[in-house]
């Protein structure tokens, strides 16, 4: 990782901000974005404050000229870009198909499908010449139904899926990669908010999860390292999973 440049979409909590800080750790020079301004400048201070490098620019992927801006960003300050984790996203709605409106559903697709489409399209033309790996995260929903209530983000999420496979085929002769990464649930700030509204919900979720419990960040972020890496040179077009046996 030592000298790596490195963007992150979602950078600006939960396991964008954790790969932000272990990446920065060792020796990565990580640009960032993410809608918070006072959260991004705080994982920015908080990397700095451990002799990392970091640079966090406001950008909501659902804006296609503001992701340009952040990749852009990246190559004004560094010449290149080595390595993206494209990690924005997020499970927006609850409700059956038929109750879906087409508001929320669009909303969906912009926010997990359209928002990874707009970071792979900019960072690839930032890496044609050089090579890369591009990362980004689907989700168990991006390769099965899961259950009800999240029709749109499963359909979303296999969309991810989809345009990591053919971004790979496309680039891979100039050495590119793109991988998909699979992952259940995560006990990030965000994902415990949400579900601790139910009670009784995480140990549910838990208790269905083939480990027997929810991943931590800390478990996930390791991988994460390892496909941005020289290390994985070899893997591309691939949908990984880091879900406790979920999928299989």
């Amino acid at each position: 990782m030592k000298n790596k440049v490195i963007l992150i979409t979602g950078g600006t909590s939960g396991l964008g901000a954790a790969t932000a800080k272990t990446l920065a750790s060792l020796g990565a020079k990580i640009v960032f974005c993410g809608r918070r301004e006072k959260e991004g400048l705080a994982v920015q201070q908080a990397i700095a404050g451990q002799q990392g490098e970091a640079t966090f620019v406001q950008a909501d992927v659902t804006n296609e000229a503001q992701v340009a801006r952040v990749v852009d960003t990246a190559i004004k300050q560094y010449g290149r870009l080595d390595a993206a984790f494209n990690n924005a996203g997020a499970n927006l709605y609850f409700g059956s198909v038929a109750n879906t409106t087409a508001a929320q559903f669009t909303e969906t697709i912009q926010v997990n499908l359209t928002g990874t489409f707009y970071a792979l399209k900019h960072e690839l033309q930032a890496m044609q010449a050089g090579g890369g790996s591009i990362l980004n995260t689907a989700s168990t929903a991006g390769v099965k139904g899961v259950g009800k209530g999240i029709a749109a983000y499963v359909a979303a999420k296999h969309g991810v899926i989809g345009l990591t496979k053919a971004a790979a085929l496309e680039y891979a002769a100039q050495q590119v990669r793109v991988n998909a990464l699979v992952i259940s649930a995560v006990a990030t700030a965000q994902w415990l908010a949400g579900v601790n509204k139910t009670p009784g919900m995480q140990e549910k979720i838990a208790a269905a999860m083939p480990l027997g419990r929810i991943a931590t960040v800390e478990e996930v972020v390791p991988f994460i390292g390892f496909l941005l890496s020289d290390n994985a040179k070899m893997i591309t077009g691939a949908a990984l999973a880091v879900d406790g046996g979920v999928t299989a």
